[in-house]
């Protein structure tokens, strides 16, 4: 798997779990969070036809930021393959300035703070 789905996994795994939380609406919402730093690190390959399933956790919850922690899991592993870690600030969709958290955000995001 080339480095780059990594962090294509770890975007999906972070937009999914907002779009299924009821707090990010793509097309339609506000708020949308901006990439501002990432990082991942390997411990070991994946490929075809590995099944991959992601975890991930709030390391940080700030005023208009969200750091998130990303794992990456190959088949039945218990142990990460990949891990990663995504910073977002979150910004008015029409303007791209920073916005406080709204309260439902921060009361879902806080469910999976570490």
């Amino acid at each position: 798997m080339n480095n780059v789905v990594h962090y294509k996994l770890f975007d999906t795994a972070i937009n999914s779990w907002l779009i299924e939380a009821g707090l990010l609406d793509p097309l339609n919402g506000s708020v949308i969070g901006l990439v501002v730093e990432t990082g991942c690190r390997y411990h070991a390959e994946a490929a075809f036809p590995d099944r991959i399933t992601a975890g991930i956790a709030v390391e940080r919850l700030g005023g208009s930021s969200v750091t998130y922690e990303i794992g990456l899991y190959r088949n039945d592993a218990q142990t990460a393959f990949a891990d990663g870690r995504f910073v977002h600030v979150y910004v008015d969709k029409a303007s791209r300035r920073p916005v406080a958290l709204p309260g439902p955000w921060r009361e879902k995001l806080a469910e999976i703070c570490q």
